[in-house]
């Protein structure tokens, strides 16, 4: 963990995590439902992992492990990775409350301390590839990953971050910063500044495309009119429903 920016991102989760457990608590731990992003999707309806049954599976940015707690219950062989001291400690309640517990390794995604070929399935939502650069936790990815494996992940997308201005207000109907230039973001919160990496959708098809890894689908999440969320900060549910705030990408490794 030695670059600046995994630095910034490790002080402010630390400093944010029992808060962040405590305000997301009622979505993120609803054990009936494996769900994708701000809106909790079902990955029954948007099939982006598929059956995991028998995968070894690694959860890059697991948190306090709700998203990989719910994968394990659908038979994979689960282990989580943070940088996070705090996150990880919050995931023992976690595992009492469920039952499922697998191994927890803290450490940065940019540096993956795992051997080449030691995963058949890597995901995350709204983890380390929002908070990590992509050129390099990608080939990293990559490189654990065995040959016909995939790496799924959901990340907010360029089109919201050119929507958002430099205030605290939602996302608007009209384009208020640049598409371009944006892949790097500083944000400053109460507890602290932290970065945020947003690439063009060329930069990701062609850093993928360095990596071996083919594209299997780009699953643009629109939420039901109905939804709810914890996360109110995000952006206004018709806003969300008119415009892709999220999506996942969904990516095989055909090549090392």
């Amino acid at each position: 963990m030695s670059r600046e920016d995994v630095r910034t991102n490790l002080a402010s989760w630390e400093a944010d995590s029992e808060a962040y457990q405590q305000r997301n608590r009622a979505q993120l731990n609803r054990w009936d439902l494996l769900g994708w992003g701000v809106w909790d999707i079902p990955e029954d309806h948007v099939g982006a992992l598929g059956d995991v049954s028998g995968l070894d599976a690694l959860e890059l940015g697991c948190g306090a492990c709700q998203l990989g707690i719910k994968v394990a219950m659908r038979g994979a062989r689960v282990m989580g990775l943070d940088f996070s001291a705090n996150q990880l400690r919050a995931a023992g309640p976690n595992f009492e409350e469920t039952g499922i517990r697998f191994p927890l390794v803290r450490g940065s995604a940019e540096e993956l301390p795992f051997a080449d070929a030691s995963f058949d399935l890597i995901f995350c939502d709204h983890g380390a590839l929002s908070f990590t650069d992509p050129a390099v936790t990608v080939p990293g990815c990559a490189r654990v990953l065995r040959h016909g494996g995939f790496l799924v992940f959901n990340i907010a997308t360029p089109f919201i971050s050119a929507c958002w201005g430099d205030d605290e207000e939602p996302p608007r109907r009209e384009l208020r910063r640049p598409y371009f230039g944006a892949r790097r973001r500083v944000l400053v919160e109460e507890t602290g500044p932290f970065v945020e990496f947003r690439p063009t959708y060329g930069e990701w098809v062609r850093l993928f495309r360095t990596c071996g890894l083919a594209i299997e689908d780009l699953i643009e999440l629109r939420p039901p009119a109905d939804a709810d969320t914890t996360y109110t900060d995000f952006a206004p549910l018709a806003w969300a429903r008119d415009f892709p705030g999220e999506h996942i990408w969904k990516l095989r490794k055909e090549r090392s």
